[in-house]
């Protein structure tokens, strides 16, 4: 079963910046999509963005022009950098990961939160 671990939350004021970084184990890291989604207190969970086993990426309308996903398969990790953050981007920020036979695996979440 594969592990993803989350970590680079933290607490930072309006217009800062995060890095959001998401080690898996195991080897299928390179084969498969990985996703960054969010849950706000009180909110469904909802998709962030996307980059897919090839490299192209699809991202939230809210997100686009301030917040860029990355890869590096040779280190397993997925990396969410997000700039002029809002206080509407404070959440729970999970890590995902969807092999190519459409099994799925989450990280436990870190919390990122904007004050104003």
């Amino acid at each position: 079963q594969v592990q993803l671990v989350e970590s680079g939350g933290g607490l930072v004021q309006a217009g800062e910046s995060l890095t959001l970084s998401c080690a898996a184990s195991g080897s299928i890291f390179s084969a498969s999509s990985m996703a960054w989604y969010r849950q706000a207190p009180e909110k469904q969970r909802e998709l962030v963005a996307t980059i897919f086993r090839d490299g192209i990426t699809n991202y939230a309308d809210s997100v686009k022009g301030r917040f860029t996903i990355s890869r590096d398969n040779a280190k397993n990790t997925v990396y969410l950098q997000m700039n002029s953050l809002k206080p509407e981007d404070t959440a729970v920020y999970y890590c995902r990961l969807l092999t190519p036979n459409y099994f799925i695996s989450w990280g436990r979440g870190t919390q990122v939160t904007v004050s104003s």
